[in-house]
Order: C-alpha cells, then structure tokens, then sequence
C-alpha cells in the first residue's frame, strides 16, 4: 500500500518532536496532575486541566527539539539515537528550529489563558528547559538541571489555580525532583558506554558502581517527600496504599538495575510512568472519598 505523500513529510517532524514515543510526555504529565488536584484541593478546572495538559505536550515536544539540536553531532555516535531526523538528515537544523519557535508560540498561547504569576514563572521553565541539552557537556548533573525543569509545571500548577504561591509547593517541587533524577538516571544508564567515549558527562556516568545504593538512596527520599505531601496535604488512608504501592514498584527498579543489562535499565526507566500514575491515583481518589 503507497504512503501518502504529507504522512512521509510529517514523519520526520513527529519523531523530531518524539510523538512517536510517549513515556517522556507522561513522566511530566503525572507530577503536573498531582499538582493540579492538590493545589486545587480536588479536581481542577477543566479549563486548567486542558490548559496544563496541552501544555505538558508541547513543551515536551519543544523540549525534545532543542536537545535534538543540541545533540545533532552527538547522536550520529550513539546506537540508540543515530536514526534520529536530525542525525540521519531526514530534516536540516533550520526546519528544527523553526519547529521549536512554532511550539513555543504554540506553548506562550496557552499560557496566556492563565495569570501573570503563572506567566513569568512559565519563562523560568523554558530558560531551565532550555540550557538542560548543554548542562551534559559542563556537568555530570544535568538529570538534576532537567528535574527543575520537569518540575516547573507545580509552581504553575498551583499560581494558575490559586494566583499565589504556598510553601508546600517546595516539598512537592523537590520530590519531584528527586524522582526525576532517578528515572533519567536510568535512562542515562543505556547511554553510559557510548557517553563515557564521546565525553558526555551524567549521573549515570557519576554514579557508576554504586548505582544500586545512590539511586536507592534518592527513591528512598522520594517516598519520604510523598508521605510530607500526604501530611501537609491531609490526605486519605488510600493515598498511602498509593505511596507503598510506588515503593513496590522501586524495589521492582532496584532488581532491574542490578541484572546489569541494557535492556533492563530500559525497563526500569518506562517502569516509572507506572509510579507516577498510582502516586497520582492516590491523590485523586483521596479527594474523591471526601
């Protein structure tokens, strides 16, 4: 069967923006929803719900963009990404950028339906969002660089909800962060090799031969930072099954990474959209018992 035309030239451009593969989207969805419930004290409103929603796609469509044009000489040297439309030259550097321009119009257009808090905090996001694909050439930190971004949507989440900021959005904030390095620590981990050749710096590359106790270690702060949230947020008993469901689920990482294997660094990566939807179906359902 022929394909049409416009779907090949799209093709590139959908992978370019990685609609093709979306764990990323959904790892930032989840904290954003969290944010959304709690700072709201139940559900949202819709308006905000669609607002943040479309939101969490098109930065992270940008936010993919901009690394690919970051890493355009990069990738051509590492198995995994080699194939990518800037790498494999299935698009040049002017059409990405004009594509990253386009979605932060498009991302600047939602904001917009919001607040000025929520505004002025959404230029710290694409600043953070931004410098992140450079931070691996400087840093062996850049999963810490990428948590802050990954977590901006919670101050907004709760600026465009309430119009002010609360202090608790700190410990949501930083346990976000946390749980963020961790999975994109995994996620370094199947890059490690090719990495250390090419000289790109990662926690990943950091942590080595002491993965299981440092990771281990950040999880373990994260499930503290979710009972803090469950306690300042006075939520329900069904919230902390939640919380040792998330807990079943990174011992469950913990094996994965000790196998050693490439693939199953991989696996403990995905794992985590799991982790965010029942830490998320916890907070929901907690409202919902109300």
């Amino acid at each position: 069967m022929r394909v049409p035309a416009f779907i090949k030239t799209a093709k590139p451009f959908w992978e370019l923006m990685r609609f093709h593969r979306p764990i990323g989207t959904l790892l930032l969805l989840w904290p954003t929803w969290w944010a959304l419930w709690l700072a709201a004290g139940g559900f949202p409103k819709i308006s905000l719900l669609i607002i943040f929603s479309l939101g969490v796609v098109v930065m992270r469509a940008a936010g993919c963009v901009i690394n690919d044009i970051a890493d355009r000489s990069i990738d051509k040297h590492v198995t995994r990404t080699h194939n990518r439309p800037l790498a494999s030259g299935a698009l040049n550097l002017t059409q990405a950028k004009i594509t990253f321009i386009a979605l932060l119009v498009l991302a600047f257009g939602l904001v917009l339906l919001t607040n000025l808090l929520t505004i002025g905090l959404a230029f710290i996001a694409l600043i953070l969002a931004s410098v992140y694909p450079f931070m691996k050439r400087y840093t062996h930190l850049p999963q810490v660089v990428l948590g802050a971004a990954f977590s901006m949507s919670i101050p907004m989440a709760f600026a465009a909800t309430n119009n002010a900021f609360d202090s608790l959005i700190v410990v949501i904030y930083c346990t976000n962060l946390l749980w963020t390095v961790v999975y994109d620590t995994f996620y370094g981990m199947v890059d490690r090799e090719f990495d250390k050749k090419i000289g790109v710096k990662s926690t990943a590359i950091l942590f080595e031969g002491n993965e299981l106790i440092i990771i281990g270690s950040l999880q373990v702060l994260t499930l503290f930072g979710f009972i803090l949230i469950g306690q300042r947020f006075d939520l329900a008993s069904i919230y902390y099954w939640a919380i040792m469901a998330a807990a079943a689920l990174m011992i469950y990482q913990q094996v994965l990474i000790n196998r050693g294997q490439t693939p199953d660094y991989f696996k403990a990566f995905l794992n985590n959209n799991w982790l965010g939807f029942v830490i998320f179906a916890g907070i929901a359902l907690s409202y919902m018992m109300r």
